[in-house]
């Protein structure tokens, strides 16, 4: 009997494969970075072919690292960034150029006709979502409109769409030969083109953005006991496992946090930010800047749903610091920085680099560092790169209790940035709540394998996960309330500054 779960965790900036047991711990891991490509001002790009190859060398390097074959996993699953669109040609796997990523702006011009013409809401009713570069239709029709060869391809028949889970599993599961052409609920919830209800592609949509609907992908479960092929064993698995289990990236994260009951949210920080809220087996309209999206769902049960803040910039603006201006040379070197003042002297980063997302939704919005005096220095400006974060999530929070009308009691946290205590800290006094972290700090993957194990039974059902599930610190809050609410309003006047700079 097979031991382990796989999955496959393909990030915006690195993918990983990462190798479960039963009780959920790490049994084998291999990551590669790949190259971020920025053609223009607030363009974002990937190489699919080149994910596509760490993909290949990541599973590799974690089965040689665990010390076990292919034949060792039940199933694997696939967890992605989300909203990153690729266009290839179903007969030969090549791209029509590269994967534009959902931090670009490039279809701003096509998003700002569509509210013109429709307002910021003019698909919310259905999809969920408000008109954004965020999502993946406005990139597709971005792609057909500037590649021809893509038009073409589409219109005979030949191109295929999909997100990045989409354009894993085709390879994983045959390509060319006999690849599963399959996008899950919770990816295709994110394409701005999928009814939230019927769970299913919206021909007006697609009538209104002008994309043919034989280039998208069969919209499937996340859990699926169907599973949609087997690895082969000339393939990087080296044996035939079924693949049969994929969530975007923040939602693999909620299932990884055994968020499965009404109320209970997560927060992710990575290269963005990312807090979900399971709201149950109905979709809740945002009437305060949030996405009404699909949490998971399992084969042969309905959907359930969540309500997301989704953060740009976070872990990116570390990056930022680290990369643009030097003043660090390592990721955690910044909370060493940050920790020899005792407050950012007034200092506030508003990192709207790409716009701002949740819960503004202001594309016109750039970065902003304002408060400074000569008193500032670089470890002042360290500390307001962290409490950015924190204020961040803070306006998420604010409008998910609005939108809910339950106040949050505790706040789960994932992603890399959980290892600062200094974040942490803060985002529990800017809260007002305890901020938690998992003994397993990986669960964007864990939810991934979750998904795949349920799907083959390798786990029997939610209430098995639940006992893999064990704190492993906590920070309370401790901050006085005047001084919590003084630097939040700091926070607010500062955001107002970033707003009309593109025209």
């Amino acid at each position: 009997m097979a031991r382990y779960v796989g999955a496959v965790d393909q990030g915006t900036t690195s993918t990983r494969f990462i190798i479960f047991d039963h009780a959920g711990r790490i049994a084998g891991l291999d990551q590669k970075e790949h190259k971020q490509i920025f053609a223009r001002p607030g363009w974002v790009e990937h190489d699919p072919s080149e994910i596509w190859k760490n993909t290949q060398d990541v599973i590799q390097g974690a089965l040689s690292k665990a010390g076990i074959g292919g034949s060792d996993l039940a199933a694997i699953g696939i967890t992605n960034q989300r909203e990153t669109t690729v266009l290839w040609n179903r007969h030969t796997g090549e791209p029509y150029g590269n994967a534009i990523v959902w931090q670009c702006t490039r279809t701003d011009g096509i998003c700002n006709d569509l509210i013109r013409e429709r307002g910021i809401d003019g698909f919310r009713d259905k999809t969920g979502l408000p008109i954004a570069t965020y999502f993946s239709g406005p990139k597709i029709k971005w792609i057909l409109e500037n590649h021809p060869d893509a038009r073409t391809a589409a219109e005979k028949g030949d191109a295929c769409f999909g997100t990045m889970e989409t354009w894993v599993i085709w390879w994983l599961t045959g390509g060319p030969e006999e690849g599963r052409h399959v996008t899950d609920v919770t990816n295709a919830s994110r394409t701005l083109l999928m009814d939230l209800r019927s769970l299913k592609w919206d021909d007006h949509i697609l009538r209104v953005l002008g994309i043919p609907r034989e280039i998208l992908p069969e919209i499937v479960p996340s859990i699926d006991a169907d599973f949609w092929g087997m690895t082969s064993n000339d393939g990087p698995v080296g044996a035939q496992v079924p693949v049969c289990g994929a969530l975007g990236d923040q939602q693999a994260a909620l299932v990884g946090q055994h968020c499965f009951e009404v109320g209970q949210a997560k927060n992710t920080y990575g290269t963005g930010c990312f807090l979900l809220l399971n709201t149950g087996t109905k979709p809740v309209p945002s009437k305060h800047g949030l996405i009404t999206t699909l949490a998971y769902q399992i084969r042969g049960q309905g959907p359930v749903y969540a309500l997301e803040g989704s953060i740009a910039i976070a872990g990116a603006l570390i990056q930022w610091l680290r990369d643009n201006l030097g003043m660090i040379s390592k990721a955690p070197e910044v909370e060493e920085l940050a920790n020899r003042v005792e407050d950012s002297g007034g200092v506030y980063i508003v990192p709207a680099f790409s716009g701002l997302f949740a819960p503004y939704w202001r594309s016109d919005a750039r970065g902003v560092m304002v408060g400074l005096t000569r008193y500032a220095n670089k470890s002042h400006i360290a500390r307001a790169v962290l409490e950015a974060c924190g204020y961040q999530t803070r306006d998420i929070v604010e409008a998910m209790n609005k939108d809910s009308g339950v106040s949050l009691t505790h706040l789960k946290v994932d992603g890399g940035m959980v290892y600062n205590d200094l974040l942490m800290q803060f985002q529990a006094d800017t809260l007002a709540v305890p901020v938690i972290r998992p003994k397993v700090a990986e669960t964007t993957a864990l939810g991934a394998a979750y998904a795949a194990g349920l799907a083959v039974g390798f786990w029997s059902g939610l209430e098995e996960l639940r006992k893999n599930w064990s704190a492993d610190k906590t920070w309370e809050p401790r901050m006085a309330e005047e001084e919590r609410e003084k630097g939040y309003r700091g926070w607010k006047r500062a955001v107002e500054r970033t707003f009309n700079w593109v025209e």
